[in-house]
């Protein structure tokens, strides 16, 4: 390696060696035809002769003699030699003093293959760039042809087109001449058939016909009409810098879209309307209907946004606050009477009660009196239960509440405001410690009887219920049962007297059964009412337990029997769909692979990145065609499952081999998983059908993955239920053998 570098770089030096030599020869040769010149000028000036005292030369090396009779000779030569020789000849600046210098006669040197005739007054340009010729100047009519053509950097900009615009008017068409027309269609070159004569020359083309839009005729607004021109400038800057608009949605401009924008007329002159789909399509029409529903003027339209000005003589409508006036008054009237109003309240008016300052205990507090309605429902409806939590929406918060316990005061208060309204909304205060809404909220159930329609940490909402009595329709009503009550009193009164008046003589042969008698009713209980009374309370604990696992056995038994009728269910139709797969059965005649064969393909295996992982759903056929598609890029597939048990693991490779046609190489343990590795065979053609007809498909197979799990979990209840059951019916027999034990022990101390 270090001689080849020796060698290439010895080769290099004597080529430069080279070079230099000979553009030290070429400088030697300028310097003796520069000192040549010289000398030649030199002796025209002293003298007019010329040099004679050169002898002839052989041809090779001759002397170049000039003459005057022969000029064409002197040109020829010149040509020729400037035309091998590098440095053009230019003229000295002595030239013109001496325009009828005679030729010099030079000898040719050795290297020079033409002879090379100078004249005195000329001499050679050495620079190495030679200079360009020029361009012809150009007319100003030129000028003002190529300014309107040619290319112009930045055209964009206002000096390029105003440059423009002087070339166009400085252009020579502004003299009158006739045009000439020349029909070059009819021009022909050469003899040519009727269909040559026919076809059109390349640089004929036809005139396009180019139709311009008609620009649309601005229409005339209303407010252009009526407004002055200052007024409708200032509106319309004031509605370019507005930020705040009314969407107009699908539906067009609504009786809510005409109302925000009267109540957005109210703090200023103009409102700013968006539109949506349809009606941004056609604003001239969105225009129309607005100044028509709202009675103001269109005065700025932008896209799809509109500006309607209220109009110089409108008044701004006090509707509004007198509504909202009276609804605070409405507020202050429900909430008048029932407590202290809390001042700090972060929400609009009307200021709800403090509940934190109302009494703790009542005393003589009872819950409202309830009745269901005849022939009714106490419960609510879902639609019932929606439609009132929507109307408590809206509605102002009556209480404030900060307390868990003791609440019959609020329960107090909410009993009165029920007269009133149906709903009582009460807000939990921000930033008290230790507040339990559930707790608030079981409290005043309680207390009141009323249905909770919300509970969250901001809001607690009551309603009284469908059975709930105002005050004074209970006391109507309890009033009416005491007058029923004691008309029934006075008749049974009556009646007794009526009865005690008459006499019956009654024979008493035909009287003598005591049955059904309250004589018959005292009797049995001066018999057995000892017994009763003499009863242990460890018998009555006995009896309880034992009527309480009686209940209990028949719930569990009751739920056993729902159990197994499930499995029932799952099992039929896990046997349907377990009929419709027919497994394959394995080949008798597979090919057969050696140890080394098993261990190379399961070493290629582990390498392999691609996997094929099942899942839940099993073998079907859709794992089968993602076996063919691997084994159509590569010999082994890895096929990845999540089976804990290895016996279900071997199940699903064997199945897999069967199914597929392959070979099992083996079953690896990975960290998480298993990997059954296949082969395809040597003798592998890829089948014509991937869908095997006797698996399930991806649905199928899914459903009974689903029925298998379903029926392992109510397997897996049904075995609780009859643990249980079996540990209550030991239960039971204890107890009767205890209750046995007990009758005997007693019936040997009597």
């Amino acid at each position: 390696m270090v001689s080849s570098t020796r060698d290439i770089s010895s080769v290099h030096h004597q080529s430069n060696w080279c070079n230099w030599k000979r553009v030290s020869a070429a400088g030697l040769v300028i310097g003796s035809l520069t000192k040549i010149s010289i000398l030649l000028q030199m002796q025209c000036n002293s003298s007019t002769t010329l040099f004679s005292f050169f002898l002839p030369r052989p041809p090779t090396s001759s002397f170049i003699s000039s003459s005057s009779s022969n000029p064409k000779s002197f040109t020829n030569c010149s040509q020729s030699s400037n035309h091998n020789n590098p440095h053009p000849i230019l003229p000295s600046p002595d030239s013109h003093s001496h325009p009828n210098a005679a030729t010099a006669r030079i000898p040719t040197p050795p290297w020079v293959k033409g002879p090379l005739r100078l004249q005195p007054h000329e001499l050679a340009n050495l620079s190495n760039n030679p200079p360009k010729p020029r361009k012809p100047l150009e007319s100003a009519e030129e000028k003002a042809d190529k300014a309107l053509t040619a290319k112009e950097s930045g055209v964009r900009g206002k000096k390029a087109m105003s440059k423009i615009v002087r070339s166009i008017e400085t252009l020579p068409g502004n003299q009158q001449q006739s045009p000439v027309v020349v029909d070059s269609s009819s021009f022909s070159l050469g003899s040519s058939d009727s269909d040559d004569a026919n076809k059109k020359l390349p640089w004929v083309r036809e005139e396009k016909v180019v139709r311009y839009r008609l620009k649309k005729d601005k229409v005339v607004t209303q407010a252009e009409l009526v407004l002055d021109q200052d007024l409708l400038e200032r509106l319309r800057a004031e509605a370019a810098r507005m930020r705040i608009w009314v969407k107009v949605k699908k539906l067009g401009v609504t009786q809510r879209v005409v109302d925000e924008i009267k109540s957005a007329w109210e703090t200023n002159e103009l409102a700013m309307a968006k539109f949506d789909l349809p009606l941004c399509r056609n604003m001239d029409r969105a225009r129309e209907i607005v100044e028509l529903k709202t009675g103001g003027l269109v005065v700025w339209t932008w896209k799809d946004s509109l500006v309607v000005y209220r109009g110089c003589n409108y008044e701004v409508a006090k509707n509004s606050g007198i509504s909202n006036m009276v609804d605070d008054r409405e507020g202050d009237r429900l909430l008048e009477g029932l407590g202290p109003r809390f001042v700090d309240w972060w929400m609009p008016k009307p200021l709800p009660v403090d509940a934190d300052l109302l009494p703790e205990v009542v005393p003589g507090y009872m819950p409202p009196s309830r009745r269901w309605p005849p022939y009714g429902r106490p419960q609510l409806k879902d639609t019932e239960l929606t439609s009132l939590r929507k109307l408590a929406r809206i509605l102002p918060t009556h209480f404030v509440l900060g307390r868990n316990r003791r609440l019959q005061g609020l329960a107090f208060a909410i009993l009165k405001l029920w007269q009133n309204s149906n709903i009582a909304k009460i807000a939990i205060k921000w930033g008290v410690p230790n507040t339990d809404n559930e707790q608030m909220a079981n409290e005043l159930k309680r207390l009141t009887g009323g249905v909770l329609l919300l509970r969250n940490k901001f809001f607690i909402i009551l309603y009284r219920g469908k059975d709930y009595l105002p005050s004074e329709v209970a006391t109507l009503v309890s009033e009416r049962e005491t007058e029923i009550r004691r008309c029934h009193l006075d008749e049974e009164s009556s009646r007794k007297k009526a009865a005690d008046s008459v006499h019956i003589v009654v024979d008493p042969s035909l009287n003598s059964s005591k049955t059904g008698t309250l004589d018959e009713f005292r009797d049995i209980q001066n018999k057995f009412g000892g017994l009763v009374k003499g009863k242990k309370e460890n018998e009555l604990q006995l009896e309880a337990e034992k009527a309480n696992l009686e209940r209990e056995l028949r719930i569990q038994e009751r739920k056993l029997f729902i159990l197994e009728m499930k499995i029932e269910n799952s099992m039929r139709e896990l046997t349907k769909l377990n009929s419709e797969w027919v497994p394959a059965e394995n080949d008798a005649d597979r090919e057969i692979l050696t140890d080394e064969e098993r261990e190379c393909f399961r070493k290629i295996a582990q390498k392999l990145r691609s996997s094929l992982v099942l899942g839940r759903r099993g073998v079907f056929d859709g794992v089968v065609e993602g076996l063919y598609q691997h084994w159509k890029h590569r010999e082994v597939v890895k096929v990845i499952t999540m089976q804990r048990t290895f016996t279900q693991v071997i199940y699903t490779a064997k199945s897999l081999e069967a199914e597929s046609g392959g070979i099992l190489v083996s079953v690896e343990k990975l960290s998480k998983g298993h990997a059954i590795i296949l082969y395809r065979g040597k003798n592998y053609r890829r089948p014509q059908k991937f869908h095997s007809e006797n698996l399930l498909t991806k649905r199928e197979a899914l459903q009974r993955s689903i029925l298998m799990q379903r029926i392992g979990s109510l397997k897996f209840f049904a075995h609780q239920r009859r643990q249980a059951i079996t540990n209550m019916r030991s239960e039971l027999e204890q107890l009767q053998k205890s209750e046995e034990r007990n009758g005997i022990s007693k019936y040997v101390n009597q």
